[in-house]
């Protein structure tokens, strides 16, 4: 069977009578003759907006979640007060819930809700789809609207007048979306074909949450009375070791007392401090990298500098930033390899080494059990404690040999480099099931 209609430089012809309304996808998304047992329908005929809002309690705790870019899936943004939220409704998650980002659909940020997402919640930025799973697979749509061709198609409808990051994907034109629906099993075949990459990639990840972990162990080694300082609801300590009389800073002080030969944190890393005002290069469109406790450092949107009404944080390669608020949870990173001109809140603390540890080590360090409860007992303030800089610098831990720094980075390095590779083949997986679904169909069909 010759291919689905491509998207050229060529004229386009189609009849009035199968456009609804003049924007590009009307053209972008036509078929050829689909397989006798495959359908094209509307995404409103086998899915349903969810509208669950609640609420908001202002002194209620609440876990807010996103959509990242590139089908990478929903994560955790940040815990957050009622009373900081300035919407006065929020949406809880649904497991198994389509739900996209209108603002950063065309960036692919179409995700299907994991079942661990269950108690969070999300702004009406964030649409969710319940999907009649006796015509469509919430899976296979997924893999459809994270297509090239539909992402294509996406971008031409999405509408606004401000810059091109303020366009919005409205969820009526998310449901007038057709879309090539196969039989259910040939859904399933096609899906399965993505999750072998999927589980490569998670195997990649696990292997290094593995050497996490043995560094983890190596530190605990180490280290005198950790499990009193950490968790010891009674401990005495010498008054003169500590900054201010509170139990955060008792234990700290039991941890220096008991290990005087560890180090300062702060004896071996500098603060970065250097920002930009984006505002000056107002059309310029800026990188924009979060930290969380999945993946580190990532790169979380893009945004025209004109959009911009504060200054931002200039990061580099092997440098390291956190969030203040988060960091107790493990929102602590490694700077990756990243553009020259990217840039984060100003809000995260940015820092790098100057000595004493390799960069792929301490970036293990911090993913590290050991680390977090560090964390725990050098951060400030009261309902919502935070760790700067200058509480991170007084961090106390071991001095450790430079060969089994080496080695640890060593294996690292390894390790990250596998998670590119298995994450390389999740983007040719991507190819493939875009042209099973609008190509040759070779997973079934006549």
């Amino acid at each position: 069977m010759k291919t689905a209609a491509l998207i050229t430089k060529r004229p386009s012809c189609l009849f009035w009578s199968e456009v609804e309304k003049w924007t590009p996808n009307s053209s972008l998304l036509r078929f050829e003759k689909l397989p006798a047992d495959w359908q094209l329908l509307s995404v409103r005929e086998f899915a349903t907006q969810l509208d669950n809002k609640e609420r908001v309690k202002p002194e209620a705790e609440y876990q807010m979640a996103g959509v990242k870019w590139y089908g990478e899936g929903v994560f955790h943004r940040e815990i957050v007060m009622g009373k900081e939220q300035s919407a006065k409704n929020l949406y809880p998650l649904k497991p198994g819930a389509i739900i996209y980002n209108r603002l950063f659909a065309w960036k692919e940020s179409f995700a299907v809700v994991p079942n661990e997402f269950q108690r969070f919640y999300v702004s009406n930025e964030f649409p969710q789809f319940e999907i009649d799973e006796s015509i469509a697979l919430p899976d296979y749509i997924y893999l459809v609207f994270n297509t090239k061709r539909v992402i294509k198609a996406v971008n031409a409808a999405s509408v606004g007048s401000a810059a091109i990051s303020r366009n919005r994907f409205k969820e009526s034109d998310f449901l007038d979306f057709k879309i090539p629906l196969p039989p259910l099993p040939v859904q399933r075949k096609i899906i399965d074909h993505w999750k072998v990459a999927q589980r490569q990639y998670a195997a990649a990840e696990e292997a290094l949450s593995r050497l996490v972990g043995e560094l983890h162990i190596f530190l605990t080694k180490q280290t005198h009375d950790l499990d009193q300082a950490v968790r010891s609801r009674v401990f005495l300590t010498n008054y003169a070791n500590t900054k201010q009389w509170d139990v955060k800073s008792g234990r700290a002080a039991v941890f220096m007392s008991a290990n005087p030969a560890f180090v300062r944190l702060g004896d071996f890393t500098e603060e970065c401090t250097e920002t930009f005002g984006p505002w000056e290069k107002p059309e310029k469109e800026w990188p924009i990298y979060g930290v969380n406790n999945k993946d580190g450092v990532f790169l979380s949107a893009s945004q025209i500098g004109r959009e911009f009404n504060t200054a931002y944080k200039k990061i580099e390669k092997d440098w390291f930033f956190h969030n203040p608020t988060r960091a107790n949870v493990g929102s602590l990173g490694i700077v990756p390899e990243v553009p020259d001109d990217a840039i984060t809140s100003p809000e995260y603390q940015v820092w790098k080494l100057k000595g004493g540890f390799l960069p792929n080590f301490m970036a293990l360090i911090l993913r590290t059990d050991y680390f977090l409860n560090l964390v725990a007992f050098n951060r400030v303030g009261g309902v919502k404690q935070r760790m700067y800089y200058a509480n991170l610098a007084e961090i106390r831990i071991p001095i450790v040999p430079d060969d089994i720094q080496q080695a640890f980075a060593k294996r690292r390095q390894g390790m990250v480099d596998n998670i590119s590779v298995a994450s390389e083949m999740l983007d040719r997986r991507k190819t493939e099931i875009e042209q099973m679904i609008f190509g040759t169909h070779p997973m079934g069909g006549n």
